[in-house]
């Protein structure tokens, strides 16, 4: 099969994620973004809540899961990074580049963690049979339990704003800030179903599913002084 025809291919079958692109808009209100770091504390001084209208940079780590990547392997699937983000000992590390939080101690409020995280000129590669799917720009939306993503295949830009990978705040640990960084460990990445599809038609697979976990997620972010 030619270049052409792989392309063709990869843009017929990837287009199915065209669909599920969205404007992104944080889901965060405009208490919760209007000025920061605040801190409100409840009984006996402990920090109840952590708002924060601009994210000063720090990362968002994946410890990729040992049966997706034997998966990938199985598959012929070999993963690689785009831009800034790295890949060492099965952890993918993506910048964070800004956005906007809200963290609260878990109970009080329903989602406990809300706002927007950016990981531009970044991402991840996913190429097999010639064809590679890039997926970029993530944009982490914790309080819809969605990471979005720019989609282009074999080079060719598709989609802006895709959403690409659940992110399953279930297995989200409590919030812990100190000092000028806060940290949300814990939270499962889990593949859309609209992605699999198209990555399955993209590489001319069948065995990609939505729910396959990706990995666990350690979310590090500067919050300010």
């Amino acid at each position: 099969m030619n270049t052409s025809t792989r392309t063709r291919r990869g843009l017929a079958a990837v287009a199915t994620l065209g669909l599920l692109a969205v404007p992104f808009a944080a889901n965060a209100n405009d208490d919760a973004t209007a000025a920061g770091p605040v801190a409100a504390s409840g009984s006996g001084g402990a920090v109840s809540a952590t708002l924060v209208k601009n994210l000063d940079g720090q990362q968002t780590e994946v410890a990729l899961d040992q049966g997706f990547v034997d998966a990938l392997g199985q598959l012929n699937v070999t993963p690689g990074t785009l831009g800034q983000a790295e890949l060492n000992n099965g952890t993918l590390s993506f910048p964070v580049t800004g956005g906007n939080a809200g963290l609260f101690p878990q109970g009080e409020v329903r989602p406990y963690v809300i706002g927007t995280v950016f990981h531009e000129n970044s991402g991840l590669s996913l190429s097999a049979g010639g064809t590679q799917v890039d997926i970029e720009n993530l944009t982490i939306d914790p309080g819809a339990s969605k990471i979005y993503g720019d989609v282009s295949v074999d080079g060719e830009p598709l989609a802006n704003n895709v959403y690409v990978f659940f992110a399953d705040g279930r297995t989200l640990e409590a919030p812990e800030v100190s000092g000028n960084t806060a940290t949300l460990s814990g939270t499962e990445v889990k593949l859309t179903a609209g992605a699999a599809e198209a990555l399955n038609g993209a590489f001319g697979i069948e065995d990609l599913s939505g729910g396959i976990l990706i990995g666990t997620a350690t979310i590090t972010l500067g919050i300010g002084g």
